[in-house]
């Protein structure tokens, strides 16, 4: 899952939504120099990604972007995942409940930019300011982060292809995302649960 879906599988409690969304930035030990609190949302950051990778729904997602984009197939449906869960009106009811839900995510990590690691505190004033979290259900807002993904990329040159194949399978995505949601919120409000 991309950033959207890791704030969103946070359920606003302060320093999980902090971990889980600067986890991809935190290495090895680099977790225990954090408040205990904050390292559960990093823990938990982890397990939502080894459960989205194991997911049959996203080894299926996944076939249809590996003759385009190689190894990088499962950072492109991470995106296209936060597409659909941005639209899903069963998680947010309309198109300001997902307003709503973004600037308060902003709101909750901005007197935490203190512990940022450092690309994340780069990042996150435009995070903030082009609200990416909620341009997710654009179209247009996914070729955006398609062509961010290459710039990050070692062995990409282009996203042009792998937004082809977006917008060409785009049911079989939703179909994908829809077998596999629930399923990861269920998981990820029991490992909650289990962390308290």
């Amino acid at each position: 899952m991309n950033y959207l879906a890791h704030a969103y599988l946070s359920f606003n409690r302060e320093p999980i939504l902090l971990g889980n969304m600067i986890s991809d930035y935190i290495k090895g030990k680099k977790k225990f120099e954090y408040p205990e609190a904050v390292q559960k949302g990093i823990s938990l950051h982890r397990e939502i990604d080894t459960f989205t990778d194991c997911h049959p729904s996203t080894k299926s997602a996944e076939q249809f972007l590996k003759p385009v984009v190689g190894r990088y197939a499962g950072a492109f449906t991470d995106v296209i995942y936060d597409h659909f869960l941005a639209i899903d009106t069963n998680e947010f009811e309309n198109d300001q409940c997902l307003m709503d839900f973004t600037q308060t995510t902003y709101s909750i990590l901005e007197p935490s930019q203190y512990l940022f690691p450092e690309k994340f505190k780069k990042m996150f004033p435009y995070m903030q300011s082009q609200n990416w979290l909620y341009n997710y259900q654009f179209n247009w807002g996914i070729e955006r982060s398609f062509e961010g993904l290459v710039r990050r990329a070692a062995y990409l040159d282009s996203s042009a292809e792998a937004f082809m194949v977006f917008e060409k399978e785009y049911d079989q995505f939703r179909s994908c995302y829809t077998s596999f949601f629930p399923e990861l919120k269920k998981y990820t409000l029991q490992r909650l649960q289990e962390m308290n």
